[in-house]
């Protein structure tokens, strides 16, 4: 179990420069009624550069290991969080693609040779010229080299995330609970497959939800009867991601968090996000009353996440204007 320092706790309504790690070690026991985060995803972001997939690992292992001990008996930890979809394995075999033009040029290594036969000082540049093709269509013909990923790198497949964090929690003390779907955009321009494989472009993630043993008051009168309807009870949430990266390069919306917020939590209570980013998670909790608990590594997030709390603070008991200000920050900069 992890060594808690109460001496110098967290306290709530602040957000806190420093590693996880550290830093949720110094938050009282059995005092977060919710924890929700995203961590990084190992997908080569600016923050994780230096990120190992073992070191990765480690970090979200680590991480959720220290919150059973500060999460109430009968409280819930959620994780945001997307698969890896070009995950490099140095052991995967080649995949070979005969990716169809849509120009229709039927091509064969036979009619590559008998041209070369004829003209031997051509190189593959003007043997495309002379097909009307691409030097790589030549390549691929007469080498057989058509590799997704690039000839001299390494493969790339889908890492399913959800196990290693339910095998996490598991063994941290933690059951899971739910789990919920979130669509957002489709990644089109990230997504440099979607013409020349099978292979889906990512447009959803998943919200993990574990749950600490421990009585749990169940109150559906949190919600509308409307909210209970759209999305409460519902298993897949469509939620627009944040149009703008200009502040920060990972984001997610402030609905997404306010409904996990709402659905597991009562006002007055804490909730904490130790991957605080730009601050979506204490905007959604203010905005349902709620207090929070905000920590990043990263010194410019919690600058933005702070500037971006100070501008709405002011409205919480104007919750028709602090909606009009959250739509606005999403709209300049968003929120993450």
């Amino acid at each position: 179990m992890a060594v808690i320092n109460i001496f110098n706790p967290l306290i709530p309504n602040e957000i806190y420069h420093g590693d996880s790690r550290n830093l949720l070690k110094r938050i009282a026991h059995n005092s977060i009624a919710l924890s929700v985060w995203s961590p990084p995803y190992y997908v080569g972001k600016e923050y994780e550069k230096d990120l190992s997939f073992d070191n990765w690992k480690g970090l979200l292992i680590d991480v959720i290991a220290l919150h059973f001990s500060i999460i109430k008996s009968g409280g819930f930890l959620a994780v945001n969080i997307a698969d890896i979809l070009c995950f490099k394995d140095e052991s995967m075999p080649k995949i070979m693609a005969e990716n169809v033009s849509r120009r229709k040029i039927v091509l064969s290594k036979e009619k590559i040779l008998a041209v070369k036969e004829k003209h031997p000082d051509w190189n593959r540049y003007k043997l495309a010229e002379h097909f009307g093709c691409s030097e790589q269509t030549i390549d691929r013909r007469l080498n057989g080299n058509n590799i997704r990923g690039g000839k001299y790198q390494s493969q790339t497949r889908i890492f399913l995330v959800g196990g290693l964090i339910e095998a996490a929690a598991k063994e941290a003390g933690f059951y899971l609970y739910d789990r919920r779907i979130w669509v957002k955009d489709a990644a089109w321009e990230n997504s440099r497959w979607h013409t020349i494989s099978y292979r889906s472009v990512d447009e959803s993630e998943y919200l993990y939800i574990f749950w600490k043993p421990g009585i749990t008051k169940v109150d559906r009168a949190r919600l509308t009867k409307e909210e209970w309807v759209n999305w409460g009870s519902r298993g897949v949430w469509d939620i627009p991601s944040v149009r703008s990266n200009a502040d920060h390069d990972s984001k997610f919306p402030v609905e997404l968090p306010r409904r996990v917020i709402k659905l597991f939590t009562e006002p007055g209570e804490i909730v904490l996000d130790c991957f605080m980013g730009s601050g979506t998670t204490a905007l959604a909790a203010i905005r349902e009353g709620r207090k929070y608990i905000g920590i990043d590594k990263e010194k410019r997030s919690v600058e933005i996440a702070k500037k971006a709390i100070d501008s709405i603070s002011k409205y919480t008991k104007e919750p028709e204007q602090m909606d009009l200000m959250l739509r606005d920050l999403e709209a300049s900069y968003g929120t993450g």
